[in-house]
């Protein structure tokens, strides 16, 4: 049977508990499955081998929509794709819940941060603005110069500017399982996800090594 490394999750929020030794320890709670494998990728048809999986009931889908997924008997919201190194025993339909992470267990965290619109430098990158003094009024939260005008004569590419900050893809790495709670679809992740409470979670076991 294939080793299945990862699930599908909704962020519900975060809250505190206590461990065994009596420590209060902040958690963010993962709805996370049941997910449905919506497609098994080969190395023969697709050149690797990877498993799709579908969370959440979709409202509506469009043709290609279901056609994809017509061999699951299920509306699924959100498709994600999983490397694996195996996929004996794994068919479309099969199901995936939390039984797959153990407390102790380390993970990967994929969401999208929080959008927050266009910022300045000093909210983007956390520059310090200019002087205070000196009648510079105008200058407190500007960026300063982004480049020379004989040489290099042009704005190098990467400059830390004012721009769209936020929504964006990001991993936490090597977070701790606290609790797999399989009756309630329930996960209990030690620290902070990315991303704002009901947003779509890509779980992961880590490939890195733990951290305590």
């Amino acid at each position: 049977m294939a080793k299945i490394a990862g699930i599908i999750g909704k962020k519900l929020g975060m809250t505190q508990i206590f461990d065994d030794a009596g420590n209060l320890q902040p958690v963010t709670a993962v709805e996370a499955g049941p997910c449905y494998v919506a497609q098994v990728k080969t190395v023969g048809k697709d050149g690797y081998t990877a498993i799709q999986i579908g969370f959440g009931l979709a409202k509506k889908l469009n043709s290609p929509e279901k056609g994809h997924l017509k061999s699951t008997g299920r509306q699924l919201k959100h498709l994600r794709e999983f490397r694996v190194s195996d996929i004996e025993g794994v068919e479309v339909g099969h199901a995936i819940d939390v039984s797959i992470f153990k407390p102790g267990d380390r993970v990967d965290v994929v969401g999208i941060s929080k959008g927050r619109g266009f910022q300045g430098g000093m909210k983007r990158h956390g520059f310090g603005g200019g002087p205070k003094t000196h009648g510079q009024s105008d200058r407190g939260r500007a960026p300063g110069s982004i480049g020379g005008t004989t040489y290099p004569g042009r704005v190098y590419k990467g400059q830390r500017m004012a721009g769209h900050m936020g929504n964006a893809r990001i991993t936490v790495r090597n977070l701790q399982v606290v609790e797999a709670d399989v009756n309630r679809n329930l996960l209990l992740l030690k620290g902070a996800v990315p991303g704002a409470d009901n947003g779509v979670l890509e779980i992961r076991k880590t490939s890195k090594g733990g951290r305590k």
